[in-house]
């Protein structure tokens, strides 16, 4: 059984979260870049065409529709790049948005520079680069825009278009100027607000593994204090069983049958204390000498069951195990005190009646848990597994169902709570039999 990893070592999955939420930010801007960039070439090629064949303009078609085809060869080679999934670094969104501007001022420069009204193109560049950049590479962008703008004022080969804006819509230019603009102003709102929805749903993931880290510090320290309480308590419980021996032997308690019930019954509960204590400091990783046994699931379960009702006055319990196939697997103290959790929590709430079933569903295993109790608040079922959510109404209480998720989480699986229609409250553990059968048994 692979087991969970010790809280003061959390999983390499929750330590890279950070890199992985920016490096799905990094390749959904990439794709929208691509994206983008493959509206610019069919933009192009119809611009060009209708500027030379249809308003009659002197262009070097050769040379512009050249750059044109360079621009599709390196988006066919971005595509490329998406498809390896590697993470897209800051830097690389930078050169990429260098390279469509260096495209842009060419073909400004092979069609009038600052007189063709598409040198206002230069402000999606550097939208982009506000949206997508970081630090010094946005300035960096308009720097770069700025000084390309500037050589275009003085170098451009001359465009045959007549600079006639008194005539309104009349002129070419001012139509030009308004295709520029609706071009703009289209791809701002599209395309920026679905590249703003991937930084959103970054900043989501980097503030929920910001979250999972806090609950994980959280149960470091419950975990140090488990355990100290639990080394604490091992002597005074030492003591009591040496006491409760010696009266169980002592001739003046002998003659009192009453008496020696009490002591036995004390020494049952004090070996039950002694047992509870050596399951935190196993699940602590100090095993105080006892070994794991190997057993299986249906056998892990059944005694599972058989324990928790002996040690618990309930008038009912059912248990259902309907797991099916059996794997080996070997015994778990986390994994037996987390249902042990929910059972208690399931008894308090209902003393009369507390079922607890086992189904399979392929490669996962199901654990149920339900009762006939007044049910969860629905501000618990809505903050399912926050610490602190209790119905007891005391300080100090509900983090049974917090532990329980997040021992779940550990071992890959997830849990699950609802109130049932007839009433009560049922919950459900699902877990992965890779996470806690012997490997190469998977049936």
């Amino acid at each position: 059984m692979t087991p969970p990893p010790r809280a003061d070592s959390p999983p390499a999955q929750q330590q890279r979260s950070p890199r992985a939420a920016d490096a799905t930010a990094g390749l959904k801007n990439l794709q929208q870049l691509i994206q983008l960039r493959w509206i610019a070439v069919v933009g192009q090629v119809f611009t060009i065409e209708a500027a030379h064949y249809s308003l009659q303009l002197t262009l070097p078609l050769r040379e512009m529709l050249m750059v044109v085809g360079c621009l599709a060869l390196y988006n066919v080679v971005s595509m490329l790049r998406l498809r390896t999934g590697v993470a897209v670094r800051n830097v690389e969104l930078f050169l990429a948005l260098l390279i469509d501007v260096a495209v842009l001022t060419v073909q400004l420069y092979l069609s009038g520079g600052t007189t063709n009204p598409f040198v206002f193109l230069y402000l999606l560049q550097i939208t982009l680069g506000a949206v997508l950049l970081r630090g010094g590479y946005i300035w960096s962008i308009v720097v770069i825009t700025l000084l390309c703008f500037g050589v275009l004022a003085t170098h451009h080969l001359p465009l045959e278009l007549p600079q006639d804006l008194h005539q309104g819509l009349s002129s070419l230019y001012v139509m030009g100027l308004l295709v520029c603009f609706a071009l703009n102003a289209t791809l701002v709102v599209v395309f920026i607000t679905r590249i703003s929805l991937n930084l959103r749903e970054r900043d989501a993931r980097l503030a929920a593994a910001r979250r999972r880290r806090v609950e994980e510090e959280h149960i470091v320290r419950m975990g140090l204090l488990a355990s100290g309480a639990a080394h604490e308590l091992g002597t005074p419980l030492s003591t009591l069983a040496v006491i409760l021996g010696d009266w169980q032997h002592d001739k003046g308690l002998a003659a009192s049958p009453a008496l020696q019930e009490d002591i036995a019954e004390m020494q049952v509960q004090v070996q039950r204390c002694k047992g509870i204590v050596s399951g935190i400091l196993m699940s602590a990783g100090e095993a105080r000498g006892e070994e794991s046994v190997q057993t299986t699931v249906r056998t892990f379960l059944d005694a599972l069951a058989q324990e928790w009702r002996g040690t618990r006055s309930l008038a009912e319990f059912a248990y259902d195990n309907q797991f099916g196939t059996d794997l080996p697997m070997v015994s778990d103290t986390t994994l037996k005190q987390m249902v042990f959790n929910v059972l208690d929590n399931a008894r308090d709430a209902s003393p009369g009646w507390v079922r607890l079933a086992v189904t399979r569903d392929a490669d996962m295993l199901d654990i149920t848990v339900t009762d006939a109790g007044p049910g969860f608040a629905p501000e618990m079922l809505a903050q399912l597994g926050t610490p602190y959510q209790s119905t007891k109404k005391q300080p100090g209480r509900g983090l049974g169902l917090y532990l329980v998720l997040n021992v779940a989480r550990t071992l890959g699986g997830s849990v699950a709570a609802r109130n049932r229609p007839e009433g009560g409250a049922q919950v459900s553990i699902r877990l992965p039999l890779a996470a806690i059968a012997l490997p190469g048994t998977r049936g």
